[in-house]
């Protein structure tokens, strides 16, 4: 059942809440968000907000039969999906982050992928996975190195912000990786 639609006093408070991760061992892909928005954790459901692309990409790019709903996300981990974020800390955009939050985030990243093991870590984000590792010149696809075994995939934010990317490039993008781990 959907959740209701938060207050303006839900999303102020929403701003000390976490989301916690949807893992499981030997996922497929694990998608790193960048954070929680507030309207995602409100709601307590990853890429919760109305305007974000996710979902629509996930199902237009062949990873779910149909087009799930945040409150529908545990229904990913039976598909091998699983999804975590860069930076655990809610905030209202991702440019409220500082450089340090990203790094931490990374190492607390390659902690969770070497516990879990998925095939790809697929991050949702290019700038968050650039600041994070290093990787100033970093480009979208699959990239050279590995986080432990898994393998790297750097894609756009799915973020209804993000207009530099529409959703039929987000979803062609996340079909490529979707050919790479089945293929």
């Amino acid at each position: 059942m959907p959740p209701q639609k938060p207050t303006k006093a839900e999303l102020a408070a929403a701003v000390h809440l976490l989301v916690p991760d949807l893992v499981a061992p030997g996922l497929r892909v694990l998608f790193c968000g960048i954070n929680p928005g507030l309207y995602t954790a409100a709601i307590g459901h990853h890429f919760g907000r109305p305007g974000n692309r996710f979902w629509p990409a996930l199902y237009g790019a062949g990873f779910t039969p149909r087009l799930f709903a945040p409150w529908e996300e545990r229904a990913l981990l039976p598909l091998g999906i699983g999804i975590t974020n860069m930076v655990q800390r809610t905030t209202a955009t991702a440019a409220e982050l500082s450089p340090e939050e990203y790094v931490a985030g990374g190492q607390r990243l390659c902690r969770l992928v070497e516990a879990e093991r998925p095939r790809v870590v697929a991050f949702l984000g290019i700038g968050a996975y650039r600041t994070a590792f290093g990787r100033a010149k970093a480009v979208l696809g699959l990239q050279d190195e590995r986080l432990a075994d898994s393998a790297l995939w750097v894609l756009p934010s799915p973020s209804g912000l993000n207009a530099n990317h529409q959703l039929a490039d987000l979803v062609a993008l996340l079909r490529a990786l979707r050919e790479w781990v089945d293929g």
